[in-house]
């Protein structure tokens, strides 16, 4: 009982403090990927934060076309130690290639979660206050846009009315459906 009282704390800190870092990471490689505005003040604060140690990575790993592979290792590496600490901590014991498609398994949640969560805020601020410009929509304008227009072509016109966030959201539900739960186990058979 008196390890956990302090476990749990330590282990809510550490996974906070990798989550949000790890946010970061993947809202920039996202923003990186998607052409997003450079100059937006969203893009260049996460350019400051995550700067360091991609600028340490990007002389050893060269980008590969439009794909930022520097920022792959990075939320790999950060993720599997993210997932190492917090299973040592809890006393889990837990082999590499587990550790490997469990840290992956956690990456691909948070990349449709960030899609799940921009494509809601997305629609609610085109509801709210369409037309208005604002680092925010445009950051998230420049995020869901592609997803949206590939849902767009496979909708009809249902004359002015927009459906394409609600086919991207069940899109997005059936891919977390369909695969995150053979990675979990998958991981849980080689672990």
């Amino acid at each position: 009982m008196g390890s956990s009282y302090f476990t749990d704390p330590v282990i809510l800190v550490i996974d906070s403090l990798f989550s949000l870092y790890i946010m970061a990471v993947m809202l920039r490689f996202m923003l990186q990927w998607c052409g997003a505005d450079y100059y937006n003040p969203i893009s260049q604060t996460l350019v400051k934060v995550t700067h360091p140690p991609l600028r340490i990575l990007r002389r050893f790993i060269p980008p590969i076309g439009k794909i930022d592979t520097s920022s792959i290792v990075l939320l790999f590496s950060l993720q599997m130690l993210d997932d190492f600490s917090v299973l040592l901590l809890k006393g889990v014991a837990i082999g590499f290639g587990a550790l490997a498609i469990l840290s992956v398994t956690q990456l691909l949640t948070l990349l449709i979660n960030i899609f799940i969560f921009a494509v809601i805020a997305q629609a609610v601020l085109s509801w709210l206050n369409p037309g208005t410009f604002s680092s925010v929509a445009s950051t998230l304008y420049s995020l869901t846009e592609p997803l949206l227009n590939l849902c767009r072509r496979f909708l009809p016109d249902f004359g002015g009315i927009d459906f394409s966030p609600l086919l991207a959201l069940l899109f997005l539900q059936l891919c977390k459906m369909i695969i995150l739960p053979p990675l979990h186990e998958l991981a849980s058979l080689i672990g």
